[in-house]
């Protein structure tokens, strides 16, 4: 009867065995209700298929040939200037806005290393970090 007022079947519903005879005294469609509301019924969750041993299998299968033997193509090939130049933006970009919060540079500076970025002057992180120590020791000289 349980299975036929929620709607889920059979298997899914469990009984709590402190309330068997709360339980076996319901007879009524509200009574049940009345029971799962208080949480002496109760609904299993649907149990999905794992996914643990394909993401396994996906990662070995990834990793394999990542090697210099195994690569063909140029550099370029693999990972284009474009895609390349962008990734460094970005992070360059988000650690210039890190910069800016913690108050290291200030808003004249910011734009001018900025424009750097932007003109891929500064080759890396460790540049970046670089310029905005050098910007620091200039601004309290």
């Amino acid at each position: 009867m349980a299975a036929r007022v929620t709607g889920y079947g059979i298997h899914r519903i469990t009984f709590s065995p402190d309330h068997l005879e709360d339980i076996a005294d319901a007879i009524t469609r509200q009574d049940i209700r009345g029971l799962v509301t208080a949480n002496k019924i109760t609904i299993k969750k649907v149990q999905g298929t794992s996914r643990g041993r394909a993401q396994l299998k996906h990662l070995q299968k990834k990793k394999r040939g990542t090697k210099a033997g195994s690569k063909h193509g140029r550099k370029g090939a693999r990972m284009g200037k474009k895609e390349t130049y962008v990734k460094k933006v970005r992070s360059l970009r988000y650690l210039l806005g890190v910069a800016k919060d913690r108050s290291d540079i200030d808003n004249k500076e910011f734009w001018s290393l900025y424009k750097k970025v932007r003109g891929n002057t500064v080759r890396n992180k460790a540049h970046l970090r670089q310029l905005i120590e050098t910007a620091k020791q200039s601004r309290e000289a």
